[in-house]
């Protein structure tokens, strides 16, 4: 079955989580992606602790589906190379900081001079204008500067470091779409254009929720609350007997009325935005009926009751969790020295051109002589670039 994005070549300069977490879901959805991959050590999380086998466990989990090709992109060759690269390409994607790749004769206005169709994304955390466009940050940075980590804090104000990369895994996704919608602009125009994607302003852009409060003259503070924090008893996260948790989220008045109804307890249905020394109550009433029973417990109890109360798992749990099989969020891939790894699934379902691992985590290098040979070089000038190591070859 042809996939969605066959014929479309990328050539992906990115590094670490989020560039090539956006590359891996374009080679999922069967782009051709050429990680473009310096030649000392590669994209560093490659040498990322928690090994199976001699990789990085990280690495693996967004770098499949992919080539490598590993060029000197400071030499005048290996600059050479890439531009050539552009010419048989669709999409660049580069994570530098704003100047780098204009200082390399790589950016924007060099490839599309040869390549007036090149779709060019730039993934940057704070984008390439504005007063904070050269400062280095990584996603608690980001998180940080656009208000959602105040949002997210402790029972006493402290601001909690989110489990997952909201920011990085985010503005990989954004960039995502806007190629994709670069593509389908392209097929009407003929011609590409610059991507500038911004962590911070992908952060920013996921706030309507709170940002609500902010412009309707109800301003949430650094550790506040607002009905999706647990503001109020009906949407929180309750210890267990068992000193496990679960978690309710009846927002709306009938699943509220469904979890009061099912603990006997059906004169809180009218309490449900009871505010002051009225919520306090409510808190600790509630807090109560979930001690009373394990997690165990509580997840056979509610398992017939429509009230959005599920259990808080670990990783573990979750990934041996029935939905998440039923969901094939767990796939296994075979990687060359590894053996069968396991590899998160995809977030999204198509019947008609649906995504696959087709391939699996490439070595640093490993498709340089291949797509040399491609792009029209002899052997005796491939020789040649290895040998002054504009190129490397995989080990």
């Amino acid at each position: 079955m042809k996939r969605a994005l066959e014929g479309i070549r990328i050539l992906d300069l990115s590094r670490m989580l989020p560039g090539p977490y956006c590359s891996m879901m374009l080679g999922d959805l069967g782009a051709e992606v050429i990680k473009v991959e310096d030649t000392k050590t590669g994209d560093p999380t490659r040498h990322a602790p928690l090994r199976i086998g001699e990789e990085s466990a990280r690495f693996l989990q967004v770098n499949r589906n992919k080539k490598s090709i590993s060029i000197d992109l400071k030499a005048p060759e290996g600059r050479d190379i890439f531009l050539k690269l552009c010419l048989t390409a669709d999409v660049v994607l580069e994570q530098f900081r704003p100047g780098v790749v204009a200082r390399l004769g790589l950016d924007y206005s060099a490839v599309s001079a040869l390549n007036p169709r090149i779709i060019y994304c730039s993934l940057t955390g704070y984008g390439q204008d504005g007063p904070h466009k050269e400062r280095g940050g990584h996603d608690l940075n980001y998180i940080a500067l656009a208000g959602v980590l105040g949002l997210t804090a402790d029972d006493r104000g402290k601001p909690v470091i989110p489990g997952v990369q909201i920011a990085d895994l985010a503005g990989g996704m954004a960039a995502a779409i806007a190629i994709l919608a670069s593509l389908i602009a392209r097929q009407g125009t003929g011609r590409g254009q610059f991507i500038d994607v911004s962590m911070f302003d992908v952060v920013l852009s996921m706030l309507p929720v709170p940002a609500a409060s902010e412009f309707a003259g109800s301003p949430i503070g650094v550790g506040g609350r607002y009905i999706l924090t647990g503001e109020y008893p009906f949407y929180n996260v309750y210890e267990t007997k068992d000193g496990k948790y679960m978690t309710i989220g009846a927002l709306e008045p009938k699943f509220w009325s469904n979890f009061c109804n099912a603990v006997g307890r059906e004169e809180m249905t009218a309490r449900q935005f009871d505010s002051g020394p009225g919520r306090e109550r409510l808190f600790d009433e509630v807090r109560a009926i979930f001690k009373s029973r394990t997690q165990e417990e509580w997840v056979e109890f509610m398992r017939e009751v429509d009230a959005c109360c599920e259990p808080v798992l670990s990783m573990a749990e979750a990934f041996r969790h029935e939905q998440t099989h039923a969901r094939e969020m767990i796939r296994p891939m075979e990687q060359p020295g590894c053996g069968s790894i396991d590899q998160l699934g995809f977030a999204y379902k198509m019947s008609g051109a649906p995504p696959a691992i087709t391939a699996p985590v490439p070595s640093l290098g490993e498709n340089t002589d291949q797509i040399l040979t491609e792009l029209g070089f002899s052997q005796s000038e491939r020789n040649k670039l290895f040998e002054a190591g504009v190129v490397r070859a995989p080990e």
